[in-house]
């Protein structure tokens, strides 16, 4: 690949370990819901997508539309969870203290959401002002768009980004925006589910760093 001019970080299960709790949550609220899954489930149907995917998939299988305002029973769930338990994913500030390239955020994840998990783990003021959601485009993760619109806000060409990210749907994302990926095994997703969606696997963000300088 070209010299790197950009790393693309994910937030949730990347920058915030906040799929473990995400998924906890959200398997209570889809039995509320009347669609009991497994956690495995879940994290194959739902990491990594848009709060927009979630909504549509519940809906169909459960055939019918939910009514404005249906999470707002849920939302409290969510908050109590991540402001008891939240915390950045180990080693990734030791890992961007050492990062000297240009970087950002894409997350499926709204702003407000990514305002508040940055927030509360202390990451915000490192990329305020640099971070991207699936708001702002409109096909969400798997497809492309996300990492295209980030790159193009930052300056570089998508063959000059390097993605970093945690969930097969975000893998798919920008190996489809012609990005390498380096897929972070540490969270929910197994290595081989990263390594068979094309992504360089690694389990420590420590070695992150290193992995990058090796791109140089």
């Amino acid at each position: 690949m070209p010299q790197p001019e950009l790393v693309i970080f994910d937030c949730d299960g990347v920058l915030v370990d906040s799929e473990r709790i995400a998924v906890q949550v959200d398997r209570a609220v889809l039995a509320g819901l009347g669609w009991p899954l497994s956690e495995a489930e879940i994290i194959d149907r739902f990491m990594g997508r848009s709060h927009g995917h979630f909504v549509t998939e519940v809906e169909a299988h459960v055939g019918r539309t939910l009514p404005d305002g249906w999470d707002g029973q849920f939302e409290h769930l969510y908050l109590e969870a991540l402001e008891a338990d939240l915390r950045p994913v180990d080693g990734i500030i030791e890992a961007l203290d050492q990062i000297e390239l240009p970087t950002c955020v894409a997350s499926s994840g709204s702003h407000e959401r990514i305002r508040l998990t940055l927030g509360i783990t202390g990451l915000w003021d490192r990329f305020a002002g640099r971070i991207f959601s699936g708001d702002d485009v409109t096909e969400g993760k798997p497809a492309p768009d996300l990492f295209l619109h980030a790159a193009e806000r930052m300056g570089a060409a998508p063959s000059g980004c390097v993605v970093v990210e945690d969930s097969r749907h975000g893998v798919r994302a920008a190996r489809r925006a012609g990005m390498p990926v380096f897929g972070y095994a540490g969270g929910l997703t197994s290595a081989d589910r990263l390594t068979q969606e094309g992504a360089v696997v690694f389990d420590d963000m420590r070695a992150l760093p290193g992995l990058l300088s090796g791109l140089q």
